[in-house]
Formats: C-alpha cells, structure tokens, sequence
C-alpha cells in the first residue's frame, strides 16, 4: 500500500481546522498550573478566562482566535515510505478546499509581500518543510500555524564565538522588545548555531516540543531553566496584565556551525497552535498534539 494523494489532502486539511478550535492539553495544564502559582489577582483572573475561553471553543467548535494565521506544516518522510500522487500537491488543494468549506469562514491573512494584497492563497502557501526519518514507513505531520503574536516578533542575529552570557542576553533583549504583543504566556523557541537558515529551523521546532521535555544535554537544559526564570521576570504576565507567567516554556536547540553563530528567537503565543499525525504505508492515520 502507499500514502496517497487524497489521504494526504483531507489530514493536512484536518490538522489546519483541528488546530484552530482546541489548545494541546499540555498547554492547558500549563496555564492551570499557573493560575495556581500567580501571586498576581488580576493574572489568575486572566489565566482563569483564557481557560475558559479555550474551553469553550472546543465545546462549540469554534475557533479560540480570529486570526487564524496562515499554515504552515512541518513533515518527517519516512525513507519506506511509499507515496501515490504529489504530495505537496495535495497540501496545497487540502488547503483551498478547506477555505472553501469551513465554519466560520476564515479571514484573508495571506498576504503578498511586495503588494500587500490580501487573500487565501499566494506563492509558496502553504509553508512546508521536510526533513528525512532513517527507516520510517510512515509520514509525521505537524501543522503549526503562524499569525501575528507566534511570528511578528521572532528575531535572528548572527554573532561571532558568543559566549553562552551573550547569547543569553541576546535572547532576553528579544523577549523585551516583544513585551506582551505576542499575547502570553508564550512558548518561546531559541535555535542556536548551524546557518541563518537553519538556525531559524530548528527555533520553529523547539516551540513544538510538549511540555515538561528538557533538552537532553545539561548545558542546554541549565540555559532553559535560567531563561524561563529571566523571562517570568520581565513581570509582562498573562496577556500583558503582569504577573510572573509571561512564558510557559523556554526550549532551546543547537546545531554545530562554523565560528560565526546565529541565534535566531521565536513565539508561539498562548493558545500554543499545533496538530500532529502520521501517516502509515497501510492507510493507517494516528493523530496527536
């Protein structure tokens, strides 16, 4: 059997829509871990409101925000895998069926660069990048999309042999420039080292890691920790009413480069957007956060 072109429309399709409607459930632990925490009132009450607006969105199948933000998908193909159609074909008229088809309608966030003209499609939509899994059979998708507060306030900069205070202090000075614009508590990305490139990759895919994973090398997981400290400082607090949960996570990856390192910073705001699925060989669709 083989991963075909109309699995992959009607998953990719669903895992856009899922991620609208529904926070993960890590992240509503997070935020309920929180409102316990909170020494401030009036960020316990927002904590208190975000959950239940969260919640009631699932309840009602709506979307938790109106900005829906344009898609984007990470996918791991499987070097087993088998494929029947175009796979990146069907991403794309996954998408225009969905614009076609869903309730409430979703608003015109696809804008061209250069005009400024808004609509529902343009070069390169969706955004797509693949990476290779060594003897998989199946294919991992994860939709993460990107509006205003999880992609207006990411920042790079390329240093030259950064000590680890630099690239630290580089990081913090992003997060004030972001202040509470990015609607927090965040999940905040760091991708360190490697090329412009790919320092930026690998930032977009530490937002993606669940809660409560530290990064396995101790040097990195000592900067998570100082740096989910520094951030919760800032006193920014749930959606900029202060309070000491401006971040729920701070994860970090690296990669080797040469002597010059970029250090690239992203968001993902509170409602912590992502939809996740394998695809098998047999037909087989496993769904997750």
């Amino acid at each position: 059997m083989a991963v075909t072109y109309d699995l992959v429309k009607a998953v990719t399709a669903q895992l856009y829509d899922a991620s609208l409607r529904k926070i993960p459930e890590d992240t509503k632990q997070a935020l309920a871990r929180a409102g316990l925490t909170e020494r401030s009132d009036t960020a316990r009450k927002t904590i208190r409101v975000m959950l239940e607006s969260a919640a009631a969105a699932e309840r009602q199948h709506h979307f938790v925000c109106s900005d829906a933000g344009v898609p984007v998908y990470f996918v791991q193909v499987g070097t087993r895998v088998q494929f029947e159609g175009d796979f990146k074909r069907a991403i794309v008229d996954g998408f225009a069926d969905l614009v076609r088809t869903i309730q409430p309608p979703l608003l015109q966030h696809v804008t061209n660069p250069l005009t400024l003209e808004r609509g529902y499609h343009g070069k390169d939509m969706p955004i797509v990048t693949f990476d290779l899994l060594d003897g998989a059979d199946y294919v991992d998708i994860t939709c993460s999309p990107k509006a205003l507060g999880s992609g207006r306030w990411a920042a790079l900069e390329i240093f030259s042999f950064p000590t680890l205070d630099v690239i630290e202090k580089y990081i913090l000075d992003v997060v004030l420039r972001a202040g509470s614009q990015h609607c927090p508590p965040v999940v905040v990305g760091v991708g360190i080292g490697g090329t412009f490139d790919y320092a930026a990759k690998i930032a977009k895919e530490a937002v993606l890691r669940p809660f409560g994973q530290r990064h396995p090398e101790p040097i990195v997981a000592g900067m998570e920790e100082r740096l989910l400290r520094a951030v919760n400082a800032t006193g920014f607090g749930p959606m900029g009413t202060g309070g000491d949960t401006t971040a729920m996570a701070v994860h970090i990856n690296y990669a080797s480069g040469h002597g010059f390192t970029p250090v690239a910073v992203c968001f993902n705001c509170w409602i912590n957007r992502r939809a996740r699925a394998r695809i098998f060989n047999s037909g087989e669709v496993v769904y997750s956060e």
